[in-house]
């Protein structure tokens, strides 16, 4: 992390930050794990996003469009600039979707979910880079197609085209590799 001189950064209002704090912090975590899939380094990037917030906060004018828009850039610049320092490859963090089953599930259930886990791991895989993306912008922090839309510099029905033909594709994946629908 470079150093930062507080000193010279415009402060707003801690409960303003709070507030922003408390309302993206979920969204944006997910968002950054499902494209990196460590939990450490999603916290460290999570945090590199919120300090750059406060950083720039003064300088969001509405002019790049939504908040939710502004926001989510920074922290696809923030994963970019990731990749770039240590060349990561996708992987998809089976962590993730193991911490949301149920713990009510009995272990056969929970068995078979994993299993279920195991082919969309694998399958997401396959997806080229901008149909991962997209995919975890909607699913992951949640997005609406016109907001992924401004961050990726796409129309909105461009969007639209890409989940759904991102989502076929990985239903045509998973059931070539034998995943079973019942």
């Amino acid at each position: 992390m470079k150093n930062v001189d507080y000193n010279s950064t415009p402060i707003f209002n801690i409960d303003e930050f709070t507030k922003i704090y408390e309302a993206y912090y979920e969204r944006i975590f997910k968002y950054i794990y499902y494209k990196i899939g460590d939990k450490h380094m999603s916290e460290e990037l999570c945090s590199q996003v919120f300090e750059k917030i406060i950083l720039n906060y003064n300088k969001f004018s509405g002019n790049e469009g939504s908040f939710d828009g502004w926001i989510f850039t920074i922290a696809k610049n923030v994963i970019t600039d990731n990749y770039r320092k240590s060349k990561n490859i996708f992987c998809f963090p089976l962590d993730f979707l193991n911490n949301n089953i149920s713990l009510k599930k009995t272990p056969d259930e929970s068995t078979l979910s994993k299993e279920d886990n195991v082919y969309l791991i694998n399958a997401l895989k396959k997806l080229n880079s901008k149909e991962r993306s997209v995919i975890s912008f909607k699913y992951g922090a949640g997005l609406k197609n016109t907001e992924i839309a401004n961050i990726m510099g796409l129309s909105e029905s461009n969007v639209g085209v890409i989940i759904c033909r991102s989502l076929k594709k990985l239903k045509k994946i998973l059931v070539k590799d034998g995943f079973d629908y019942e």
